[in-house]
């Protein structure tokens, strides 16, 4: 059986078609990053304009590179939430008009919940029950992952999600956009205890909420000072840039870290999967692996290609297919995600 998968829920036109023995035929993912660079972040209306633009030329490449042709498909799948709401509407239109013409099945994919079975997909291992840590751009959350459908909300950030507090730090630090990668290759040559920055929320056993804003604003007051003193006339040589950089990670990953150990002692569950962009940091990645190590439980992420938004996570799909869990035409999005206070 064959399924096409769209993700567009941010700034990534993306589609896979897939087997349900989790093969990949083809898959194809347009990025933005250059066109949101000039702003160090994404800018919804030119994501959603963006989507537009590439949605048939990938649809028709990946169509094409699978050998298939879409009379093929048994059904097709879309991320419907969370995301920008005009990038998540295009891709759904796409669904729609396909699973309409073609007769066949259309299921929705919970975008959050596709990230943790990427570290399924990625290791061929039952992972759940499982705590699911998901952490990018947009999101920075702790699920209690009973299995690929069923997510309970432990914990998420009140104001930044981490992957933003990193690009608007890179920004500060006159580094390129996306900021992820840039500060990890800077924060390689700097030292980590150079700056002590504030850990928000971390011996907070109880409530596994995270916050970045304060971090962010710290690294300001140590680049400028108080005040409105503006980046204008900031000078850094390259020695207090890494540091910074360095000192910043390694406070963003000692939260992560600390709190998904708190997450696991609090349900009892004994394996962590993570997802999303800054699942790719090389720092985190090593730090959880020893973490994992040093506490006992076992740790999955999965690969680079995998941690940034890409349609091949879209076989969590199959789980709802198999479930009977089909989506009616009036399928709508649903942008938003659920805040801790």
């Amino acid at each position: 059986m064959l399924l096409l998968a769209i993700e567009s829920s941010c700034d990534e036109t993306a589609a896979a078609i897939l087997q349900d023995d989790g093969t990949v035929l083809s898959e194809v993912v347009a990025s933005q990053a250059s066109l949101h660079a000039e702003y160090g972040g994404v800018v919804p209306e030119i994501a959603s304009r963006a989507h537009l633009e590439r949605i048939l030329p990938v649809l028709d490449q990946v169509v094409k590179k699978s050998g298939v042709t879409l009379k093929d498909l048994d059904a097709i799948a879309v991320s419907h939430t969370p995301g920008l709401a005009g990038s998540l509407l295009v891709g759904l239109m796409a669904a729609k008009t396909l699973a309409m013409v073609l007769g066949i099945p259309l299921i929705a994919i919970d975008h959050l919940q596709a990230h943790v079975y990427a570290c399924q997909i990625a290791h061929q291992v039952p992972i759940f029950p499982c705590v699911g840590l998901i952490v990018s751009g947009g999101h920075t959350s702790l699920y209690r992952c009973l299995n690929p459908l069923d997510f309970e909300l432990l914990g998420t950030t009140i104001d930044d999600a981490a992957g933003e507090a990193f690009d608007k730090v890179a920004a500060m630090l006159r580094l390129p956009y996306p900021g992820g990668p840039s500060i990890q290759r800077i924060a390689s040559q700097g030292n980590p205890h150079a700056y002590v920055f504030p850990r928000a929320y971390i011996h907070d056993k109880e409530k596994l909420r995270f916050s970045f804003s304060g971090l962010k604003t710290a690294v300001r007051y140590q680049l400028v000072g108080t005040g409105k003193q503006s980046f204008e006339h900031l000078e850094l040589d390259d020695a207090t840039r890494a540091d910074i950089a360095a000192s910043f990670q390694e406070a963003v990953v000692d939260v992560l870290a600390t709190k998904a150990r708190h997450a696991l002692q609090m349900t009892g569950l004994k394996i962590l999967c993570v997802g999303g962009g800054v699942a790719a940091n090389a720092a985190l990645r090593e730090r959880l692996e020893k973490d994992s190590r040093r506490y006992h439980f076992q740790y999955y992420t999965a690969p680079l290609k995998l941690c940034t938004d890409n349609a091949v996570m879209g076989a969590i799909a199959w789980e709802r297919f198999r479930a009977g869990e089909w989506a009616s035409l009036d399928l709508d999005i649903s942008p938003g995600v659920v805040r801790m206070h």
